[in-house]
């Protein structure tokens, strides 16, 4: 006795009609892993090594303007250098007239306290009050990331 698929019709040739679910589950895992290598990457900004607020609260849903100051003192709007003093005028084009949305300042742990003020009051004298400070929210302090290359 033959081991082979029950007859159905006339014919001798007919369509298998089961999925195969080997390869779909194989193309979902490979889509996951690069959707999870990719997802950080997409964070805009400069790194910063931020101080931690155990009572930070989370802020808007609208994507802020974001302003860094890092270690070097160096003024970042997004992922641009900017000076001081072109400041406001940047940071005003980049809420387009949106006056509710926030400006998130982030400074280094290790950046005089001073200079934050310093931008913050800047910011403010030019009407933008809608200011945040940036820290991090839990628990330990992350580790340090490396200095780049050439430092």
């Amino acid at each position: 006795m033959a081991i082979g698929s029950p007859r159905r019709g006339n014919g001798l040739y007919e369509p298998v009609a089961d999925i195969n679910v080997t390869p779909l589950v194989d193309v979902m895992l490979v889509l996951l892993i690069v959707f999870m290598i990719t997802a950080p990457l997409l964070a805009a900004g400069m790194r910063v090594d931020l101080p931690q607020a155990r009572s930070a609260q989370p802020l808007d849903p609208k994507e802020p303007v974001i302003v860094t100051v890092a270690k070097d003192g160096k003024i970042y709007l997004g992922q641009d250098p900017i000076s001081v003093e072109e400041l406001p005028r940047a940071v005003r084009a980049r809420l387009a007239g949106d006056q509710t949305r926030a400006i998130h300042v982030r400074g280094d742990r290790e950046v005089v306290y001073g200079d934050i003020v310093g931008i913050m009051d800047r910011l403010a004298q030019n009407g933008l009050v809608k200011i945040a400070l940036v820290a991090n929210a839990r628990g330990e302090p992350p580790p340090r990331p490396p200095d780049p290359p050439g430092r």
